[in-house]
């Protein structure tokens, strides 16, 4: 199989998303324990459930840098230590700080691979199959968050420190992550634009492009090393030049949290209690989340290099609206038994849209010599306001009747349409080099 080394590396890359997804999502089932156990306020309690969101902001922030000075290869095999020290660390926390000392520990493995692992596949992969290989690290994200719930439900009843085999477990598939990191090749463009290294940029291309000639590859460098030589006063990643991928960057990962998906996530079985459901109920249906997440995403993945990412965020768009909106009515009527077919719809369409789209899109719109540090903008904007809406649910689902939750959530994605509307390229089947040019006029 000729494409068998290209697709193995993007694979492989991409299971750091599946360690983000049962990372961010595993404290669902733990965060109700924890709080009766250490007897917390709402307020420090929303700050424990969000301290892996903190650690993810500057693992975001900070990532570009690892990225850019040691490779992708090297960061992404330090990710997988990351996670696993959390979670062996969270496991055996004393007390509440111990915990929010390693859940943090593990949100700066989450922020650092939403850097290094997007952009290691979109500069691994051919235009063509470039959506759907970097959609795989979505698709893995949302496959560690059904595994994550199913693994919450099946440790639910093991006893009264259930909570510490939630969080635990983690460190198996954290382990396997690493040692398959090992041999995975570097990135060519960062071999060919940071180490100068063209014959090595050269030998991975020839292993991941198998179908083009040596002209063709020649070609392609030739592309890469002029991006790499623009004036330095339009390198920096906030001139005048970048400032349209700045802002797309910017407001997808803005728009993506505003939709209130980590809330959900993050507080699935609390928001089903609130229709009615007993715990275990609750927890069962946060399963069907996985479920549902996991299906449309792999849906997603199939449409995104025939329809397009901007026909995707419109498709999105409508399906936000719709089911935010159906929730809302629900939650205000007193409809409660349709609260849970909503939010599997809201599930569905996060999932072909945003969820699909978001690392892919940002992984292709900035230059080579910026994609580290544009990527890392990216996933700062989305990780701080992940972190801000997962501080402050609480405290929100405290003072707030939930259709008005719901009802900010929705005002968000009719303004998301309007951008998606006004403002969004397409970027389907363009060379990223070509991007490049498009952009930057």
């Amino acid at each position: 199989m000729k494409r068998h080394f290209l697709f193995k590396s993007a694979i492989v890359a991409s299971l750091a998303g599946f360690l983000f997804g049962f990372d961010t999502v595993v404290i669902s089932g733990a965060e109700q324990t924890i709080q009766e156990l250490w007897s917390l306020s709402s307020t420090l309690h929303g700050l424990a459930i969000s301290m892996a969101l903190w650690g993810t902001v500057l693992g975001s922030v900070v990532g570009g840098w690892p990225s850019e000075y040691f490779g992708r290869k090297k960061t992404l095999l330090w990710i997988g230590v990351l996670y696993l020290s959390s979670a062996i660390g969270s496991a055996l926390a004393p007390d509440v700080y111990s915990l929010m000392f390693f859940r943090f520990i593990g949100g700066l493995g989450v922020g650092i691979s939403t850097v290094a692992a997007p952009m290691f596949i979109a500069e691994i992969a051919p235009p063509k199959f470039r959506g759907r290989l970097t959609g795989m690290f979505q698709f893995n994200i949302v496959f560690g968050i059904l595994v994550a719930f199913l693994s919450n439900s099946l440790l639910g009843d093991v006893g009264e420190h259930a909570w510490r085999w939630m969080l635990g477990v983690e460190a198996f598939p954290a382990l396997i992550f690493a040692v398959l990191c090992i041999g995975l090749p570097e990135s060519p463009r960062w071999l060919i634009v940071h180490q100068k290294d063209r014959d090595g940029g050269m030998a991975v291309l020839r292993k991941t492009s198998p179908d083009a000639s040596e002209e063709e590859l020649n070609l392609w460098v030739d592309e890469i090393v002029a991006s790499a030589d623009q004036p330095r006063q339009s390198r920096h990643l906030f001139s005048k030049r970048l400032m349209k991928p700045v802002t797309l960057a910017f407001l997808v990962a803005f728009f993506n949290q505003l939709s209130g998906i980590n809330a959900i996530l993050y507080f699935a079985p609390r928001i089903f209690e609130m229709t009615g459901l007993g715990t275990e109920a609750a927890l069962l249906q946060s399963v069907g989340i996985g479920v549902a997440n996991l299906v449309f995403t792999f849906t997603g993945l199939w449409l995104i290099d025939r329809l397009g990412r901007r026909t995707l965020l419109f498709i999105g768009s409508i399906g936000y609206i719709i089911s935010l909106g159906l929730t809302t009515w629900a939650f205000a009527s007193g409809n409660f038994a349709l609260v849970p077919i909503y939010i599997f719809g809201f599930i569905a369409a996060h999932a072909i849209g945003q969820g699909t789209v978001i690392w892919v899109f940002i992984s292709e719109i900035f230059p080579n010599a910026q994609r580290a540090f544009g990527q890392s903008l990216g996933s700062f904007t989305h990780w701080f306001f992940a972190a801000l809406l997962t501080l402050f649910f609480p405290v929100m689902a405290d003072a707030l009747a939930p259709q008005y939750i719901f009802g900010l959530f929705l005002a968000m994605m009719v303004l998301q349409l309007l951008w998606v509307i006004l403002a969004v390229p397409e970027t389907k089947g363009i060379p990223l080099e070509e991007m490049e040019s498009n952009l930057s006029k």
